[in-house]
């Protein structure tokens, strides 16, 4: 990222008034408890970070939809989940929206940290990730505060999108978004892209690669989504540098 573009995201920091919300009350929900993370490891659930999540927690394993991604490089299921615990938890290659074996009402708690939002079909994979909770279980799930990101010049998705998505039950070859991504997206802002010609051949990749965020999401988008999935909002809050944090449970009948 260049000088110039650093200066401007701390100036917009300031303006937008982001600061980091006292999550110590949640220590209750996750201590001693095992659960399950779609697509991490992820710094912001790391002790002495944001939501320190591993550190209360007695196992978290997890879920990636590749042996080789190009956050983690190669993977390989089994016990090699290591999310910085003296014991790794068990790690599956599974899509976000298709957890099979994974039986209903397994964990105690799921966590997704800017999965989401690389997932075609929104609410499908939230009723999947709900169905693998138990019942009054609790899940953290963050997407990018667009502001901030690569997607700030584009608009914010339509619930009524993410509800079609739904019912066409469209899957994770889908490119619909690809001709709004390759004119909006802030390569600036995208140190992966390269340049343009790069990242379009990357986009197109998207199956291969899951780099595309195919809906991009505000605090009310996400809220209305959650709820359609039938999950009880509990609280939402935008948090530095650019995450929506909702926290919510899933009912117990």
């Amino acid at each position: 990222m260049k000088l110039l573009d650093r200066i401007s995201l701390k100036f917009e920091r300031q303006f937008f008034g982001l600061k980091n919300h006292d999550y110590s009350e949640l220590e209750s929900f996750f201590t001693n408890k095992t659960g399950l993370e779609i697509g991490g490891p992820s710094s912001v659930f790391k002790a002495d970070n944001l939501l320190p999540i591993y550190a209360y927690a007695k196992r978290v394993d997890g879920v990636n939809f590749s042996n080789s991604t190009v956050w983690e490089n190669t993977i390989r299921e089994g016990l090699t989940y290591d999310y910085g615990n003296s014991q790794p938890g068990y790690q599956f290659i599974a899509e976000a929206s298709h957890l099979p074996a994974i039986a209903d009402n397994t964990y105690d708690f799921l966590l997704s940290s800017h999965s989401l939002e690389h997932c075609a079909n929104t609410i499908k994979t939230l009723n999947e990730w709900k169905r693998v909770v138990a019942p009054g279980g609790y899940m953290i799930i963050i997407v990018p505060d667009k502001r901030l990101t690569f997607d700030h010049k584009r608009k914010t998705t339509q619930f009524a999108h993410l509800l079609d998505d739904y019912q066409q039950d469209v899957n994770e070859s889908d490119l619909t978004h690809l001709d709004e991504i390759l004119v909006a997206h802030d390569i600036d802002r995208d140190p992966g892209a390269i340049d343009a010609v790069y990242f379009r051949e990357r986009s197109l990749r998207n199956l291969e690669n899951r780099c595309l965020h195919h809906h991009v999401f505000d605090r009310p988008l996400l809220i209305q989504a959650l709820k359609y999935a039938n999950l009880n909002v509990l609280s939402t809050h935008i948090a530095f540098p650019i995450h929506i944090i909702a926290i919510v449970q899933k009912p117990l009948v």
